[in-house]
């Protein structure tokens, strides 16, 4: 029998991929534990990993949620994992999309086909619409300006998102990732020259170039919510490239905040 494997993370993306398949395996790395029933795994036993995923079927890998980057216990490597330890050590130090890359490679040298959230659970990337509300045309050009940045840094394999109010960049993502940006905006809401003016807008997209099977961008109900304390008038991104979740859940705490959502 054929079966998935879900490297899961924190958030909702494991929980929505479980529901959407039949008896799947789920694994997450030691200290990332999701809201779901899982099976603990370390990096530095990651072949014996591996035997363990071939032995209960497994065939297919997809990744979903957020994970950070472990710290590793040279003392904890066995030995037939130990032969990947350069390739491991170079993957943790390089950028996120080089290093995701690499893990990939390293399933599909095992055996394993990776999946992602498209293939599995195309319903949780919208295609191209507006989902609620209606943006203006300087939310529109503030969504091109955001776009652009974006572009830019995900060629130096950056974040996938920025804040742009009036033409000026408030805000980009980085390591903390997008609650962090969020905040930030939201503390510093006199930032937009003119305080009445449009109030500026959220984009997400993946990087150029990205392996859309791992990492894909996500926004959801608690995205919208930030957006609204941060006084933005909406979010865009990337049609085809970001994962909804909840949405019937997003889309209406949108309409009470006065947000727009637009796949662009």
């Amino acid at each position: 029998m054929s079966r998935t494997a879900i490297i899961a993370g924190q958030g909702a993306l494991a929980p929505a991929i479980a529901a959407r398949l039949e008896d799947p395996v789920v694994a997450a790395l030691e200290g990332f534990a999701p809201s779901i029933p899982h099976e603990n795994f370390r990096l530095e036993r990651l072949v014996p990993f591996f035997d363990w995923l071939a032995e209960r079927g497994v065939d297919r890998v997809t990744f979903a949620g957020a994970v950070r980057r472990p710290r590793l216990d040279p003392e904890a490597f066995d030995p037939r994992t130990a032969s990947l330890v350069p390739r491991i050590l170079t993957a943790m130090q390089s950028g996120d999309d080089a290093a995701l890359r690499e893990v990939i490679a390293l399933f599909e040298e095992a055996g394993f086909t990776v999946a992602g959230t498209e293939e599995i659970a195309p319903d949780l990337v919208p295609g191209e619409g507006i989902l609620v509300g209606e943006p203006t045309a300087a939310d529109i050009a503030d969504t091109d300006r955001a776009a652009k940045i974006v572009e830019g840094l995900g060629a130096l394999d950056l974040g996938q998102g920025a804040v742009v109010a009036q033409g000026l960049c408030l805000a980009v993502e980085t390591l903390p990732g997008t609650g962090a940006m969020l905040d930030f905006v939201a503390a510093h809401r006199d930032m937009r020259p003119r305080p009445n003016g449009p109030r500026g807008v959220f984009w997400k997209a993946p990087k150029p170039g990205q392996d859309r099977r791992i990492d894909l961008p996500a926004i959801g109900p608690e995205t919208v919510d930030q957006v609204a304390r941060a006084g933005l008038a909406g979010i865009a991104w990337q049609a085809g490239g970001v994962i909804l979740l909840e949405r019937e859940v997003a889309v209406e705490r949108a309409r009470d905040a006065g947000v727009f959502l637009w796949a662009r």
